[in-house]
């Protein structure tokens, strides 16, 4: 029996829920699933210029996990890419220290603080959020 996969630690969630490839009338494919873990290892090592040891300790992982974690998510990219297929973000075996949300009617992503107790979007004050973390 393998063991219980480590939850992988995100900064902050996507500011995206997913890519559409322009210029292609074929909407039958179905869409690439880039898991947050994955977009995260992404960021870290391409985007914030991180080598594979700094971004694992971030994320609270070996470095040889984030080394196919970021594969799999070059792998993901090159083939919706390749392929001309939809990218859609999901949330994947990962956790965040603060509860994220988004608002359903400005897609503003905002974190709320503990001592403001109330649950409105902070660039609309719509009452209609949704929280992004898998938990409650």
């Amino acid at each position: 029996m393998p063991r219980r996969r480590r939850l992988r630690k995100i900064v902050a969630p996507p500011e995206f829920k997913g890519y559409k490839p322009y210029g292609t009338n074929r909407n039958t494919k179905t869409p690439i699933e880039l898991l947050y873990e994955e977009y995260e290892a992404i960021k870290l090592a391409d985007y914030d210029l991180m080598n594979h040891k700094e971004a694992s300790e971030l994320m609270g992982v070996s470095r040889p996990t984030f080394a196919r974690i970021y594969e799999s998510a070059r792998r993901k990219i090159a083939q919706a890419f390749v392929e001309t297929k939809e990218i859609v973000t999901a949330f994947g075996n990962s956790w965040m220290d603060d509860f994220w949300f988004i608002c359903d009617d400005c897609n503003a992503r905002f974190t709320i603080p503990k001592t403001l107790g109330q649950e409105i979007c902070p660039m609309c004050s719509s009452t209609r959020i949704e929280l992004l973390n898998n938990q409650k």
